[in-house]
C-alpha cells in the first residue's frame, strides 16, 4: 500500500472548550489574564489545547510518539516534524462551546533533499461550534531521516517589537503536559542528546508559533486576527534564550523567532481587522 493511498482519509472528533487548560496555558506563557469565564473567547491558536491525541501507553513508540499508521501514513522515516500551518479564524471559540473537528489528509508528496528522502503530508482541520465554522487549519508535517541540519540564515534586524523567552525545561515540560505531547525530545534530555543527537531539549514548533501570536496580543490586545500562517526554519533548544519579534505593516504583522545568535528559527504572518 502506497503512502499516497492515505490521501482522503478522514477523522471526526468532538470536545468542549473548558476553562482549566486555558488558565494553565495563560500561566505557562506568564500572562496576567483574569480567570477564564463561560463565554470568554479562546485566543487564536489555543484550540491546540483540545482534541488531543490520547494514545494508550502500549501504543507509543520508543520516541514517545504514537506508532505510525492510523490517520497519518506509516512513513518509514525516523523524524516527524511540524513544518508549518495556515489558519483562517472565522468566528471565536468560547469557553463552554461544544466543538467538532473534521480532519482530512489532503496531500502527500515524496521528495529528496540534502538529508535524504522526505515525505510531506498536509492535513486540513475544520473546527465548528453551534454558530458554524470557527477555525480552518492546514497543517504541514514533514518526515525525514537523520541528517545534516539546514543551513542557518540570519533573522531580520528591523523588529518593532521583541520579547526574550527563557526556553528552559520547565516551560517545555508544562507545554508538553498541556498538549499531552509525549515526544521525548521535548522533556527527556538524555534521549534528545544521546539518541536523537540534538544539543539540548527541542522547543515545540507550536509553542514558538503560540509565543509569536502572544507577542502580537501583548502589543495589540484588541487586534482581531483573521488569518495566520507560520513556517519553521530551524529548531530552537533550551540551551539558550530565544527572541520573538514582530513588525506591523498596515493590517498585516510580520513575526519571527530567532535564536541567541540571531539566526532565524520561524517566520509568521498575521492578518488583522
Amino acid at each position: 500500500m502506497s503512502v499516497a493511498d492515505w490521501i482522503g482519509k478522514t477523522e471526526r472528533r468532538s470536545d468542549i472548550v473548558t476553562a482549566g487548560p486555558v488558565a494553565a496555558l495563560s500561566a505557562t506563557l506568564d500572562r496576567e489574564d483574569p480567570p477564564p469565564q463561560p463565554g470568554d473567547p479562546l485566543p487564536p491558536l489555543w484550540h491546540w489545547l483540545f482534541f488531543l491525541d490520547r494514545h494508550r501507553a502500549s501504543e507509543l513508540g520508543s520516541d514517545g510518539h504514537a506508532r505510525r499508521g492510523g490517520l497519518l501514513p506509516p512513513v518509514p522515516l525516523p523524524r516527524r516534524m511540524w513544518a508549518g500551518s495556515r489558519f483562517e479564524f472565522h468566528r471565536p471559540l468560547r469557553i463552554g462551546d461544544q466543538m467538532t473537528r473534521e480532519t482530512r489528509v489532503i496531500d502527500i508528496k515524496e521528495k529528496s533533499g540534502r538529508s535524504g528522502p522526505l515525505v510531506f503530508v498536509v492535513v486540513r482541520h475544520e473546527i465548528t461550534n453551534a454558530a458554524g465554522l470557527a477555525v480552518a487549519e492546514e497543517h504541514d508535517i514533514v518526515y525525514r531521516d537523520h541528517g545534516p541540519a539546514a543551513p542557518v540564515q540570519p533573522a531580520p534586524a528591523n523588529a518593532a517589537w521583541e520579547r526574550t523567552i527563557q526556553a528552559d525545561d520547565v516551560l517545555l515540560f508544562r507545554y508538553s503536559a498541556l498538549t499531552f505531547n509525549a515526544h521525548r525530545i521535548h522533556y527527556d534530555r538524555r534521549y534528545a542528546t544521546e539518541v536523537e543527537g540534538y544539543p539540548g531539549l527541542v522547543v515545540h514548533g507550536p509553542l514558538i508559533a503560540t509565543l509569536l501570536m502572544d507577542l502580537l496580543r501583548r502589543q495589540q490586545p484588541t487586534a482581531n486576527v483573521v488569518r495566520f500562517s507560520f513556517r519553521a526554519v530551524s529548531p530552537l533548544f533550551d540551551t539558550a534564550p530565544f527572541v520573538v519579534c514582530g513588525k506591523p505593516e498596515g493590517n498585516k504583522t510580520q513575526l519571527w523567532a530567532k535564536d541567541a545568535a540571531g539566526n532565524l528559527a520561524m517566520t509568521a504572518e498575521a492578518l488583522v481587522r
